[in-house]
């Protein structure tokens, strides 16, 4: 199905979206990287879902407000993004950094959202499991970090890096960095938290994953023992791109019983 970009303007953000498909609402939160092109798992959702993308505030084509401080802004504008698109029991999948503000979105208000994805999430810590400091690694580690299957990280790396793309890449990491630097990729107020999400949950990880390792997973387990634990082998960071039919085959499972 075909995406078309969009934008709307909320709380003096001017924000950029792709939208494609038709069926239940879908939005896919990104992570630290930004959503730049549309994924072949996107297309594939859209085929069941009215799938939306948006680049979050200070994110790719979206604006950079100077009301951006934390992470709790970030939540409370996606409520407000949700609500002024009117989508009602909307599946949210978050990845990375997506998934850690999906998990804020939820403690704070359900009513538009029918269940949540959380697709490698950042947002707790836990014992024995160190995630990669993402701010010290070089753009190529970074990029290799990300894949069990190494095909991917060099097809990633084999797209000219124009100075467009450069600069992109730049404004994101300056906002993960404003959002995520201290404390280092998590919330320490959330996991008490979690409790309040009363939705039905999944939580999808790569048992390969460099980037946030799978006790994480673990952890986020005990913390919502409703939720769903879906572990993929030989899989690193971004399952919805290096099992792409798996977990979509798994989105729709989950999301349309």
């Amino acid at each position: 199905m075909p995406f078309t970009d969009h934008t709307i303007e909320l709380v003096g953000c001017r924000t950029h979206y792709r939208r494609g498909g038709k069926g239940s609402p879908l939005v896919f939160l990104h992570g630290a990287s930004g959503a730049p092109v549309v994924l072949p798992f996107m297309e594939k959702l859209s085929e069941r879902f009215d799938v939306i993308v948006p680049d979050h505030p200070g994110y790719g084509q979206s604006d950079e407000p100077e009301w951006l401080e934390n992470i709790h802004d970030v939540a409370y504008f996606y409520l407000d993004f949700i609500g002024a698109l009117k989508l009602e029991r909307a599946v949210i999948i978050g990845s990375s950094m997506g998934g850690w503000m999906a998990m804020e979105m939820a403690v704070r208000n359900t009513s538009r959202i029918g269940s949540l994805v959380l697709v490698s999430p950042a947002g707790i810590a836990a014992t024995g499991a160190e995630p990669a400091d993402i701010f010290l690694l070089s753009p190529e580690d970074t990029i290799r970090k990300l894949f069990y299957e190494q095909r991917f990280a060099e097809e990633r790396l084999a797209l000219p890096m124009t100075p467009e793309a450069i600069d992109l890449a730049l404004k994101n990491r300056h906002t993960t960095a404003r959002l995520a630097w201290e404390p280092r990729l998590h919330d320490p107020h959330l996991a008490k938290w979690l409790h309040r999400i009363d939705v039905p949950v999944a939580i999808v990880w790569g048992k390969d994953d460099l980037i946030l390792p799978v006790g994480i997973a673990h952890e986020l387990k005990r913390l919502m023992p409703r939720a769903e634990l879906h572990l993929f082998e030989r899989c690193g960071h971004l399952p919805q791109v290096e099992k792409a039919a798996e977990f979509c085959d798994l989105v729709v499972r989950f999301a349309c019983r």
